[in-house]
C-alpha cells in the first residue's frame, strides 16, 4: 500500500494545505489527476471544498475531481489514479462514503497500490474504525467501521495542552479510555504538522514533533522521525 496520512490540513498562521503540499507532490509524482472525497465538509459546500483543494494542487500540477459530481462514485473509485479525502467531520464523511460502497471500493485500490492521500478525518478513515475521532457526532454513520487500510487507530491534531481551569478530561485520558476498551489495539497521536507514510510494506513519520502511542498494558511512549515504526504495521488484530 501506499499511503499519506496527514494529521491536519493548516498549519496556524499558514495558508490552507501549505505545509504538506511539497510532500503531496513528491507523493503523486507522475500523478495527473486524482479523485477527492469532500465529503467531511459541513459548514460549507462540496463545489467549495472541491475548489479550495484545487487551487492549492494547481501548484503541483495536478488535477481534483470530486467524487460528489459523479453518477457512480464507485466506480471512479475504483478507476482512480489517486484518491484524496479531505477532513473535517469524520462523521459526516463516514456516513457518505458508507451509504456509496466507498469504503470497500478504496481498500481494495490502496491494497493494487492506488495513491492514498488524507488529512484529519480523511487519515482517520483509514483505520479500522472512526472511534479515535475528535469530532463531534452530528450524524449517524450506519457503524463506526472504517476502511481498515491501517491496523492501528490514529488521533490526528493530538494535543498535550489542559488548558487552565479545564476540569474534564485531556486527550490522552480519552484515548486511555479506548484502549481500556479495546485491549488488542494501538493508538498513534499524530501531531499537528505530521503525517504517516507507509509505502514498500514501511511506515514512516515525517514531521518535527514526536508521536504518542498507545496501548492497552504499556506506558504511553512517544516515537521520531526515523524511529521503527514495524510494530504498528506487522500486528495481527
Amino acid at each position: 500500500m501506499n499511503l499519506l496520512l496527514i494529521s491536519n490540513s493548516t498549519n496556524a498562521g499558514e495558508a490552507y494545505l501549505q505545509y504538506p503540499i511539497q510532500q503531496i507532490a513528491s507523493f503523486l509524482k507522475g500523478i495527473k489527476e486524482v479523485v477527492f472525497v469532500p465529503y467531511a465538509a459541513v459548514t460549507f459546500s462540496y463545489d467549495e471544498y472541491e475548489a479550495k483543494v484545487q487551487h492549492r494542487f494547481d501548484e503541483i500540477g495536478i488535477k481534483v475531481r470530486s467524487i460528489h459530481r459523479s453518477k457512480n462514485p464507485r466506480r471512479d473509485i475504483l478507476q482512480a489514479e489517486a484518491i484524496c479525502v479531505g477532513g473535517g467531520n469524520t462523521f459526516a464523511l463516514t456516513k457518505k462514503m458508507q451509504e456509496q460502497g466507498l469504503m470497500s471500493a478504496i481498500l481494495r485500490k490502496v491494497k493494487a497500490d492506488t495513491p492514498y492521500v488524507g488529512w484529519s478525518a480523511g487519515s482517520n478513515v483509514t483505520c479500522p474504525t472512526i472511534c479515535t475521532t475528535n469530532d463531534m457526532p452530528i450524524v449517524q454513520p450506519e457503524s463506526f467501521k472504517a476502511i481498515g487500510a491501517v491496523k492501528f487507530q490514529i488521533n490526528p491534531h493530538y494535543l498535550d495542552a489542559n488548558p487552565e481551569g479545564h476540569a474534564g478530561e485531556t486527550r490522552e485520558q480519552r484515548i486511555l479510555e479506548y484502549i481500556e476498551a479495546n485491549p488488542r489495539r494501538w493508538v498513534v497521536g499524530l501531531r499537528e504538522g505530521c503525517m504517516l507514510h507507509l509505502h514498500d510494506g514501511k511506515l514512516e513519520l515525517i514531521g518535527k514533533r514526536p508521536m504518542r502511542i498507545f496501548k492497552k498494558g504499556m506506558k504511553p511512549f512517544e516515537v521520531q522521525s526515523g524511529d521503527d515504526l514495524s510494530f504498528l504495521i506487522q500486528q495481527k488484530c
